[in-house]
């Protein structure tokens, strides 16, 4: 069938695909709609569908594929003023950087996703990008920017949960504890 896909018809085979836990398929299906919304000159809905393939790839445990597809994307998004999907870019960035052990680019990027993030009101996704930015830390031996790191996430949380709070609670006990450095 030598047919092409529509912008439709290819989001939706790339969100089925993924929905099956067919992830290579679903990034490869976002790239190919990606690169319809470029050809349209949409390049704003191409730069989400390639973090979504950025996504998909990571699911499927292939990183540098993920870095290949987000690269750029956050400066798409800064560009448009959209600090959220910049944000979103960024933290995605940086979980490839980290996947491929290029750990000090991706504590750099997420700490810029998380800055970015907390401009924009995103709490949720910003504690998510905080915690990943605090478990680099604390491999890296840095205690205390790990404890600050996750306190600050926990903190910046509008509704958190039971665990967020015991762990908030505890953070805070623990940080009591250490010798001041």
């Amino acid at each position: 069938m030598a047919e092409t896909l529509s912008l439709q018809d290819l989001s939706r085979q790339a969100q089925a695909a993924y929905q099956q836990g067919d992830y290579a398929a679903a990034a490869k299906l976002y790239l190919a709609a990606a690169e319809s919304c470029l050809a349209a000159q949409d390049t704003l809905q191409a730069a989400e569908l390639r973090n979504n393939a950025g996504v998909a790839w990571m699911k499927a445990g292939e990183a540098q594929p993920a870095l290949e597809a987000v690269e750029g994307t956050p400066a798409l998004f800064a560009v448009a003023g959209d600090l959220r999907r910049q944000g979103m870019a960024l933290g995605n960035l940086a979980a490839a950087l980290e996947s491929l052990q290029r750990l000090p680019e991706a504590i750099e990027i997420y700490q810029q996703a998380a800055d970015v993030l907390g401009q924009c009101g995103e709490t949720e996704n910003r504690a998510y990008v905080l915690k990943s930015l605090s478990i680099l830390h604390l491999r890296a031996g840095r205690q205390w920017q790990a404890l600050a790191t996750m306190e600050a996430g926990l903190d910046g949380l509008a509704h958190p949960g039971l665990s967020e709070r015991v762990l908030r609670r505890l953070l805070r006990s623990v940080r009591k504890l250490l010798p001041q450095a």
